[in-house]
């Protein structure tokens, strides 16, 4: 089977899930949502390649919760954007938004009950991280946070455990080493969340498909601010800390812009992104060039 047949036949399963509830409501909404690039159920893929149809309703279950914690995500953020559409908590409303991930997350624990223990442990722990990932973001964002060891268990609890346990999981079901293929999907889950908060910065709202520099207008203080705290003087200190939560004037944008570059705090993110998607490569119990592409894709990517 091709990869496209492969996610092809992700979608299609949870799809049929969702008509399943026999809610054309519900089944409309699911299908206004903006498909994503399907990163987890890859990984998944180029694991279980050889037993591939065994696989594709694990990656449906993974999809589908990862669905979810979005819709959730979007209300705790606020966004009015998802996947370059209006988010369903913008043109539903919050409640609707927050109902429809907790079906989400429902159906996916409904179908996760039909495979071994092993794998259903696992899958729900993920889910248990992911969500004190959450609320741990939503924690540090009520003030500057410059402690990188909080940023690094957050990231990995709310984005990187479930790509941890996507590799894992697709790798125990098929006979592989579960634990080396899930260190490989954790620090590229890592690598992968640390390029998306630099690409906050360096990219264009064009690009972005949103305001860059928006994940400090909504509180969140990533990796390359951080190190920017950390190499600024007193006085700029000062001043970084006290934009932090607020909408930014152009003048601060470009304030924030050209420390950036002067400083070379986004070239120390990226190193230290470099940095676990090396590791990443090491994990692999394997020869697989595939996955090893999917690397090199994530750390290189613009968007």
């Amino acid at each position: 089977m091709e990869k496209e047949e492969y996610l092809k036949k992700v979608q299609n399963s949870i799809s049929t899930w969702i008509q399943d509830l026999e809610d054309r409501y519900i089944f409309n909404l699911f299908n206004s949502i903006e498909s994503g690039k399907m990163v987890r159920s890859q990984l998944m893929f180029y694991i279980g390649q050889n037993r591939s149809d065994e696989v594709v309703p694990l990656s449906a279950i993974i999809e589908l919760i990862h669905l979810a914690s979005l819709l959730h995500d979007d209300v705790i953020d606020d966004a009015d954007m998802r996947r370059g559409k209006p988010s369903i908590n913008v043109v539903e409303g919050s409640k609707v938004s927050i109902m429809l991930g907790d079906i989400f997350y429902s159906k996916a624990f409904a179908e996760l009950a039909k495979y071994q223990k092993e794998i259903i442990e696992q899958i729900a722990n993920s889910v248990v991280k992911l969500s004190i990932g959450e609320l741990q973001d939503v924690n540090l964002s009520k003030k500057f946070n410059s402690d990188e060891n909080l940023y690094f268990e957050m990231i990995y609890n709310k984005t990187a455990s479930l790509i941890e346990t996507a590799t894992k999981v697709s790798a125990i079901l098929v006979g592989k080493d579960g634990a080396k293929f899930g260190e490989y999907g954790k620090n590229l889950g890592i690598a992968f969340q640390i390029i998306d908060d630099i690409l906050d910065i360096t990219q264009t709202a064009e690009q972005l498909g949103k305001p860059n520099l928006n994940d400090f207008v909504e509180g969140k203080t990533t990796l390359p601010y951080i190190y920017l705290y950390n190499l600024l003087d007193s006085p700029d200190r000062e001043k970084l800390v006290s934009l932090h939560g607020k909408t930014l004037e152009e003048s601060d944008r470009n304030w924030l812009l050209s420390k950036f570059q002067s400083s070379g705090a986004i070239e120390k993110s990226y190193q230290v992104a470099k940095h676990y998607s090396e590791k990443a490569i090491h994990s692999l119990p394997e020869e697989n060039t595939k996955l090893v592409e999917v690397v090199y894709k994530l750390v290189d990517r613009t968007k």
